[in-house]
């Protein structure tokens, strides 16, 4: 595994990955963080410093489990994920919007983007860390922070299941227009992370392309504690 994050994400099968986001609507990623990573993540929940705000998730009636936003500047592994991960899913991004007859939005760079944000006075930072002990759970929902948002964000698994914690699967709920809703119960493994999008995603139809809407969730964590990272791209209002 190469030491710098940026070469492991390029050194990724992208090919592979965005033909994955178009058939399923999201897609698991190999380990990115080692296990030294991971803990170096973790370790920051206890540095208040780190953080511009914590949220207990039974006072908003969000589910059971504590988040906190990290303050900018970003620590370094986080910028690097950010800024790594972004140029790609930009480009898929602005493939969806093509399948849904919009004109490509989203620039090359993420601190392009993040210029747009802060235009619309988005100038918080949004990448978070969450902590579930047993009986734990997040309720579905988006993650959208203000009118420019970007149409994908990625959780990592910092700790390993069945060893730290059981449960807790990550939950990812697609609802089809005139239609049931469709569920995916997906795991990851430490390091591992998996990107979804973050509001809608463009499914093939008989007249074309169309909108669902997903939200995402964890179901109850059983025992132990579970950590993880949450990389969303667009800042906060």
């Amino acid at each position: 595994m190469p030491d710098d994050l940026a070469e492991r994400a390029a050194g990724l099968d992208w090919q592979t990955l965005q033909q994955s986001l178009d058939e399923h609507g999201y897609v698991k990623l190999p380990a990115l963080l080692n296990q030294s990573e991971c803990q170096k993540i973790i370790d920051t929940y206890e540095v208040q410093d780190h953080f511009r705000s914590t949220i207990d998730m039974a006072r908003y009636r969000f589910g059971i489990g504590e988040y906190k936003y990290y303050g900018a500047p970003l620590p370094t592994l986080l910028q690097q994920l950010r800024e790594s991960l972004y140029p790609q899913l930009a480009q898929t991004a602005n493939r969806w919007l093509g399948l849904l007859g919009d004109t490509a939005a989203y620039p090359a760079t993420l601190t392009q983007f993040l210029d747009r944000c802060h235009a619309e006075g988005q100038t918080r930072s949004t990448p978070l860390i969450l902590k579930y002990e047993a009986g734990g759970y997040n309720c579905l929902h988006q993650d959208l922070y203000g009118r420019v948002f970007f149409p994908f964000q990625a959780v990592f698994a910092l700790n390993q299941r069945e060893k730290d914690y059981t449960g807790g699967e990550f939950l990812l709920v697609e609802q089809r227009p005139r239609a049931q809703s469709r569920g995916h119960v997906i795991t990851l493994e430490q390091g591992e992370a998996l990107i979804f999008p973050t509001q809608h995603r463009p499914v093939s139809g008989t007249r074309g392309y169309y909108r669902t809407t997903l939200r995402h969730g964890v179901s109850t964590v059983k025992s132990g504690t579970r950590y993880s990272l949450g990389i969303i791209f667009h800042d906060a209002k």
